[in-house]
């Protein structure tokens, strides 16, 4: 059967999903002052999902309350023991979970992710939030490892049908090895896998940082300018579903007094 070029998706849905990944750091500095800025900062931008990495469970429960986002899963503690801690927080039911270790070989440097299938309004859709463990520019190494085992996961797991979105905090810049091969820019993570980089399709043109040197909590770093963190969806479905459409970056600058995190969130508008 010919493809419509004018039209190969189908009539484009015109209605949107959004979502927000965000690594919140835990319990450092003044965690709590900064988990309110945090909710405020989620609230304004009124997410039906949400990805968090260097989470805790009671700090998931609480934020997702205030959210009104009542179904959530959260991993892991307030250490890093088999794995960094991640969650997901959803206006909608998740009706199936599952959480892996990446690139296990390497302890906690490999990073965690957690899988959640979700029964939206408009029809199933699967998220995956991530966290790679090492930020060290010398262990992309480690970091392509780790993502060769998220993209097995998601072929795994996924269903290839719906749409899919992987989003989380990659401690990789876009240029990077391990981000080029989930971006379509070198041999693939695994086999004819691919996913769009919201920011790249949806940004505002702009560098898009969310590890910054003017961010208090990152600077003492001293690491340059790096767009570490994403909201990846597959190719689209019918109707252009999983296609982003706006993207932005969120939680930076002071809120209520205080720099949220020492990463700056990222949020995506997909059709859904």
């Amino acid at each position: 059967m010919a493809i419509d070029w004018a039209q190969p998706y189908g009539p484009l849905i015109e209605t949107t999903l959004r979502v927000v990944t965000w690594n919140v750091w835990g319990q450092f500095g003044p965690y709590e002052q900064r988990w309110k800025a945090i909710g405020t900062v989620l609230r304004d931008a009124a997410p039906d999902v949400v990805a968090l990495q260097e989470s805790w469970p009671d700090g998931v429960e609480v934020l997702a309350g205030e959210l009104g986002l009542h179904h959530a899963i959260g991993t892991g503690g307030d250490g890093w023991e088999g794995g960094a801690p991640c969650a997901v927080l959803s206006r909608w039911p998740i009706v199936r979970q599952e959480r892996r270790a990446l690139a296990p070989m390497h302890g906690p440097s490999g990073g965690a992710v957690l899988f959640a299938e979700i029964e939206g309004e408009r029809g199933v859709l699967q998220l995956f939030s991530v966290i790679l463990g090492s930020f060290w520019p010398y262990d992309s190494e480690i970091r392509q490892d780790a993502v060769r085992d998220l993209a097995a996961f998601v072929v795994e797991v996924g269903s290839g049908r719906v749409p899919a979105v992987i989003c989380g905090d990659f401690n990789a810049p876009p240029e990077s090895d391990e981000i080029r091969m989930l971006t379509g820019m070198t041999r693939p993570a695994a086999e004819r896998f691919f996913t769009y980089d919201a920011w790249a399709m949806a940004g505002d043109g702009g560098p898009g940082t969310t590890w910054s040197r003017h961010n208090p909590w990152a600077a003492a770093t001293l690491l340059p300018e790096r767009r570490f963190d994403y909201v990846l969806s597959a190719w689209p479905k019918p109707g252009g579903a999983g296609h982003p459409v706006h993207c932005a970056v969120i939680g930076e600058g002071e809120t209520e007094g205080i720099t949220p995190s020492d990463h700056y969130g990222v949020l995506a508008d997909l059709r859904y």
